[in-house]
């Protein structure tokens, strides 16, 4: 089977397909926590305004959950991959917490955790810290009402108000007392958010490393484990030695993850990942290798994804969320290539083109022919 897709330089060329459908494995058992952090499937024909009111297709969202239960994964629900802070406005995301929860309940053994953030908080309106807590005590809240478990969030709010450290440790602390189970904290890059600049209170790494350290050791019996997403396996490494003993690393880095989940042999990190919303079936075939101690057959595996999780996470990286959704469209997991926001558009053919090349070599068209006719109908309509 080929296609003809986009090239550099306004050229087409043809691709010949090359993959093999992964063959996951049903009821697999994981020896790493692995959380996949889902995207949302609009409803293009209710988003009447793309950008101001989002519209949620909630039964094809639904769905996609149930797909990533099957094949083994926890869900991390309501977070950037969700379009959080990027379209999708916390009334939407309150619906899409309880439905998720409630869901879950419904799948034996099924593990959720959603997003507690300050993403309600209008743009300027947080005037100090006290702002920023009020608003990580409403989400956390809702969610902890429900029974679920929470994430905290990085929050735009507190970087745009904290004058240093001392102001993260003090909001921080204040949550964490409060809460009534384990958290799962979140360091998030500014490569995903430019926002989120100098959180922890420094722009130096050193610096903030030692605040946010300071933070899980006063309170590691609240703290289930902190997710990192800075791209740079050494600064995660760096966190992990560090962790006190109870509290676990979740790798965020969408570069580095295979080697960083498998460790060194004495430390390892489990997963909180974007990008297993895209290569749920491979990951899935992977972590099985590795709880049966395939080190080799895992990273078999694993290593074709890697380029396709670059080419996804790509500068601009805070649009990783198209390539995400653009997987799961070619793959028959939405009806559609629209999304809330219209983010379809931040991404170019070329770069999609790339994608799809890229995911028919990591395994991961799981039908090609559909594939190549959804391909093919975003070529036509780019111009090709």
């Amino acid at each position: 089977m080929d296609i003809t897709l986009p090239g550099k330089g306004g050229r087409s060329t043809r691709y010949r397909l090359v993959g093999q459908p992964a063959q996951p494995v049903i009821g697999a058992r994981f020896s790493r926590i692995a959380y996949a952090a889902a995207h949302v499937v609009a409803d293009p024909l209710d988003m009447t305004d793309p950008r101001s009111r989002p519209a949620v297709d909630w039964e094809r969202t639904m769905a996609f959950r149930h797909h990533l239960w099957r094949l083994g994964f926890s869900i991390a629900e309501a977070m950037d991959t969700s379009q959080r802070g990027m379209g999708f406005d916390w009334a939407n995301a309150r619906e899409l917490i309880r439905r998720s929860i409630a869901e879950a309940r419904t799948v034996p053994g099924a593990d959720l955790a959603s997003g507690a953030g300050t993403d309600h908080l209008a743009p300027g309106a947080a005037r100090d810290p006290d702002d920023v807590i009020a608003a990580y005590e409403e989400q956390f809240g809702f969610i902890e009402g429900l029974g679920g478990k929470a994430i905290m969030m990085a929050s735009r709010a507190l970087a745009a108000v904290a004058k240093g450290p001392e102001d993260y440790v003090n909001v921080y602390d204040r949550i964490l007392r409060q809460a009534s189970g384990k958290v799962i904290l979140h360091w998030l890059g500014d490569m995903f958010d430019p926002a989120l600049r100098g959180y922890w209170g420094s722009s130096d790494f050193e610096a903030a490393l030692d605040t946010v350290v300071a933070i899980i050791e006063r309170h590691a019996g609240k703290v289930e484990g902190i997710k990192i997403s800075l791209l740079d396996a050494d600064k995660e490494i760096a966190l992990r030695n560090r962790l006190p003993e109870g509290v676990v690393m979740f790798t965020g880095d969408d570069f580095n993850y295979p080697e960083l989940i498998a460790g060194d042999g004495e430390r390892h990190s489990h997963a909180l990942l974007g990008i297993f919303d895209a290569i749920a079936p491979v990951a899935n075939a992977a972590l099985a290798k590795l709880a049966n101690g395939d080190r080799a057959g895992y990273d078999a595996l694993m290593a074709p994804t890697v380029p396709l999780s670059r080419k996804i996470f790509e500068v601009p990286t805070e649009y990783y969320k198209a390539g995400i959704v653009f997987t799961a469209w070619l793959n028959g997991h939405q009806q559609h290539f629209s999304m809330v926001g219209g983010m379809q558009s931040a991404r170019g053919i070329r770069h999609y083109a790339d994608v799809f090349r890229l995911a028919d070599q990591a395994g991961l068209l799981a039908n090609p022919e559909l594939a190549i006719a959804r391909m093919k109908s975003l070529c036509a309509v780019s111009g090709l």
